[in-house]
């Protein structure tokens, strides 16, 4: 359990997740994460770097129950941990690609996100269910994954868009069965390896510098509010909501 990291073919690493039941990550979690893309990144050798999870689906973002039980330590913790984790995938040295299967929800849109590219298994869901959960958050990652309106609707009532429509919006590479996963990442993974290492650094560090949206100061604004409504109680009451619902249904 936890992040680790390996080299299935020379010049790619793959991080992977593995926080049983729904990969719903601690603050340790989250900078554990951070750590390991950034040192895959860091090492010569590697000239793409593929982001995956073990388990039912690819990420369910921070662990509630943590924050309920430590309260503002933890949140802040967490604000923290996915602010870390989501800059170390967008300033990775070297291109990353999201493999994600299952749900994609909260902190793991903001992956997502902020990967190069994505390739999703069939069953694989996208959305924010923040409003629910009583957070904010990633909706700067939301909408480099599909178009504004989209994102505001998706956003507005937690539901979830398909790997299929997110395909068709052109921010998913290839959609394929959940089993096919892994190699259909690795083979991404290997034609952008196949590229001279040191253009794949400049050509990372030239894209992010074009980008016309600074993600790291627009969540970190986001995340403003995230703590401005704990600090007003709402999110509390939200939250305690959403528990009681979860222990209903289970």
């Amino acid at each position: 359990m936890g992040v680790s990291c390996s080299s299935p073919e020379k010049g790619i690493s793959v991080v992977t997740v593995d926080y049983p039941p729904v990969n719903a990550l601690p603050v340790r979690g989250w900078f554990a994460l951070a750590d390991g893309v950034r040192a895959a990144g860091r090492d010569p050798g590697i000239r793409c770097v593929v982001l995956a999870a073990e388990g039912r689906g690819f990420n369910a973002g921070v662990d509630i129950k943590e924050i309920q039980a430590a309260g503002q330590e933890a949140l802040i913790g967490a604000n923290r941990g996915c602010a870390e984790a989501f800059a170390a995938v967008y300033d990775c040295e070297t291109p990353v690609i999201a493999a994600v299967q299952g749900f994609c929800l909260g902190g793991g849109i903001g992956l997502v996100g902020n990967a190069d590219a994505v390739v999703a298994s069939e069953d694989a869901a996208f959305g924010l269910p923040e409003l629910d959960r009583g957070a904010l958050g990633a909706a700067t990652h939301l909408a480099r994954l599909v178009p504004q309106h989209l994102m505001r609707a998706l956003y507005y009532t937690g539901r979830t868009a398909s790997a299929a429509e997110l395909h068709a919006h052109g921010s998913v590479w290839r959609v394929v069965p959940r089993a096919q996963l892994p190699g259909a990442a690795l083979e991404l993974a290997r034609q952008i390896a196949a590229k001279d290492g040191g253009l794949l650094r400049m050509a990372k560090a030239a894209i992010n510098g074009i980008d016309p949206v600074d993600v790291r100061r627009s969540y970190r604004f986001e995340q403003g509010f995230t703590f401005e409504a704990s600090l007003g109680g709402v999110a509390g009451r939200v939250r305690d909501t959403f528990g009681r619902q979860g222990k209903e249904g289970a």
